[in-house]
This record gives C-alpha cells, sequence and structure tokens, in this order.
C-alpha cells in the first residue's frame, strides 16, 4: 500500500538526524528545544506526500470542490485544519496514547464520525435546492462548510493516533522539551498537508468549472456527494486503528 510504504519513509527518514548526531558525538549539542531543519524538511515532504495519497480528508475536499467549486473546498479545508490542529495539540498531550490503552474511546469517536457522514450523506440526497435552477445541491455557506469539514476530520480519531505514531519518529530527544518538539513538527505536518489539500481543491475546482456547463452532472451532483460520504462513512467504520 502506498501509505505504509510512507510510513516506512518516515521512519527511515527520522532516523537519518539521530546517525548524524552519533558521527558528531564529540561536539556537545545545544539544545534549542525544537527539531532539526534535517527533520523538520524531511517531515514536511513526507507529510506532503501523504496528504496526496487517498484518504478521508483527501475524498473528502475532492467531492467538496468537484460538486461545489473552489470557494467549497476551501472552506471545508479550513475547517480540517483546525480539527488537525486540535488533534495535534491532543497527541502532544497524550490522547493518542488514551485511545490505544482504551479501544471503546477510540470506537465511539469512529462511530459517532461514521453517524455523522451517514447524515450528511442522507441531507445531501434528500435536500433539493430551490435557489438555483441549474444545481441539484443546496447552498452551504462558508460557515457551514467550515463546520461540517471540522466536524468530518475531528470524528476521525484515526488522525491522532498516527500523530502518536509518526512524530515520535522525528523527535531528537538530545535537544530537549519534547513536547515543543511535537508542537512544532506537528504545525509542519499541517502546513504540508494544507499545502497539499489546497492543489487538490484547485484541480478539484477545475474539473467543477468545466462539469458545471453540464446539465447531466447538475442533476447527479447531490448523488456524487452523497455517495462520497456514505464511502467515507463505510470506511470509518471498517478501518482498523494504526498509523494511516
Amino acid at each position: 500500500m502506498a501509505r505504509e510504504a510512507l510510513v516506512l519513509i518516515i521512519r527511515l527518514a527520522g532516523q537519518v538526524p539521530h546517525r548524524c548526531l552519533r558521527l558528531s558525538s564529540n561536539v556537545r549539542p545545544h539544545k534549542t528545544h525544537m527539531p532539526t531543519l534535517t527533520s523538520a524538511f524531511s517531515f514536511a515532504v513526507v507529510a506532503f506526500l501523504m496528504a496526496l495519497s487517498p484518504g478521508p480528508n483527501l475524498l473528502y475536499l475532492v467531492s467538496r470542490s468537484i460538486c461545489q467549486g473552489r470557494a467549497a473546498g476551501f472552506a471545508s479545508l479550513a475547517g480540517v485544519c483546525t480539527a488537525m490542529l486540535l488533534y495535534m495539540l491532543a497527541a502532544a498531550a497524550g490522547l493518542s496514547a488514551l485511545f490505544l490503552a482504551v479501544p471503546i474511546a477510540y470506537d465511539a469517536i469512529r462511530w459517532a464520525g461514521a453517524a455523522y457522514l451517514l447524515w450528511l450523506a442522507v441531507k445531501v440526497v434528500t435536500t433539493r435546492s430551490s435557489a438555483r435552477a441549474n444545481s441539484a445541491l443546496t447552498y452551504e455557506s462558508p460557515a457551514e462548510l467550515y463546520r461540517r469539514g471540522f466536524l468530518t476530520c475531528l470524528l476521525n480519531p484515526k488522525v491522532v493516533v498516527t500523530y502518536g505514531a509518526l512524530l515520535p519518529q522525528f523527535v531528537e530527544p538530545s535537544a530537549g522539551h519534547i513536547v515543543s518538539q511535537t508542537v512544532a513538527l506537528g504545525l509542519v505536518q499541517i502546513v504540508a498537508a494544507a499545502s497539499a489539500h489546497s492543489c487538490i481543491v484547485l484541480s478539484a475546482a477545475a474539473v467543477a468549472s468545466v462539469l458545471s456547463e453540464r446539465q447531466a452532472f447538475a442533476r447527479v451532483q447531490r448523488y456524487v456527494l452523497g455517495t462520497v460520504l456514505a464511502a467515507l462513512a463505510v470506511r470509518l467504520l471498517t478501518e482498523r486503528r494504526g498509523a494511516a
């Protein structure tokens, strides 16, 4: 699987700074409380590539952008990034360890997330738009799209488990203050993921601008989006814990 290969690359890349430190063990390192540039850069590259691999966030953003345009995609992306920030801080505080130690807590959030996605799917399919004759989708404000992007990401607990599994691979104990390094690397990951997802939103919006001229697509928009949301719900219900 592409994602498993990227995880392996992360772990191998994370060992590079530590090997370099061992080679220069005669020099007393200065504790900066921050990850080295090597760690941050290698983590950013792999985080960018991981964000481009198919996952719930990416598929959700693609479906929103194709069916509702660029503005809807970026509003949803803002919500996704906010949830990622909260989960990153939670991982730094040890929430990922709690999820691994208490499986029912992980499963409860996962089931709530699947139920929320199924509710969205039903709402999209059954609600008709009266605002625009050439669109089969109801208008949603940027605030609504932001909130739904936020909840879609927040109700996927695998995000925090992934943070808990991957961030320690790049933390350097010799630099001191593990929490500060974890937060710094988490911010790097969010920026990298946001950049990758922005490229996806722009590409999907370009496709949407072409499809919007086709009446046939206008008639099936809601079914396309509803199917994607339902598929994400099923995926969330059936996936197992572990690094994404």
